[in-house]
């Protein structure tokens, strides 16, 4: 019988915009490990009624053209407005926080065991959540790789968001393992095939 010790190890993964997190978190998945994106669950939470119903009262119906939420409506409304961005941290983070906390009860049950329980967590260590996992992992990528990338893909306002959150440098020095990620997908998976190895070890 499996006790409390055996739990599956959780762990956190973050790192700075562009640096390679979603494909870090697919690689783990490939290799075996229970795998959850809170941003995701965000994305699922804004299409419920419930959150949905709270945001256009909050901020009117240009946010939910159609009936439906437009992220990128919504950012442009909070991310330059700390106290709407902290109203919308406090409707969103616990939530998020309830549906992690039941994933991680049922990857716990799970026959055979995966060798990790993997979450994305963007804002991890600004969010103050790095006490709830086993270990923490940062992606890293120098700034051309990582400008190259947030190019490719259109973000909206990343200097706002970066601006919000720690630096590659900071998330680095505050986690317990560091993954470079300027090579090739392949070399990504080794890496972090290496890093899986030694979770509960």
């Amino acid at each position: 019988m499996a006790g409390e010790s055996a739990r599956v190890p959780f762990v956190g993964l973050t790192g700075g915009i562009a640096a390679g997190k979603s494909e870090a978190l697919k690689a783990f998945e490939r290799l075996g490990a229970a795998t959850l994106s809170t941003d995701a669950v965000v994305h699922e939470l804004l299409t419920s009624g419930e959150v949905r119903d709270m945001l256009v009262e909050r901020f009117g119906d240009a946010v939910a053209p159609g009936g439906e939420i437009d992220r990128g409506a919504v950012a442009d409304v909070v991310f330059g407005d700390d106290e709407q961005r902290k109203w919308l941290e406090g409707l969103l983070w616990p939530r998020v926080g309830r549906r992690v906390r039941e994933w991680r009860e049922e990857v716990d049950r799970r026959e055979p065991p995966p060798p990790a329980a993997v979450v994305e967590v963007p804002l991890l260590f600004e969010a103050g959540m790095e006490d709830g996992f086993d270990t923490t992992i940062a992606i890293v990528a120098d700034e051309p790789t990582r400008g190259d990338r947030a190019g490719g893909r259109g973000h909206r306002g990343v200097d706002e968001r970066t601006s919000r959150q720690l630096t590659q440098d900071q998330k680095a020095e505050r986690a317990d393992v560091v993954v470079r990620n300027e090579g090739s997908l392949e070399d990504l998976e080794r890496e972090l095939s290496t890093v899986l190895g030694t979770m509960g070890s």
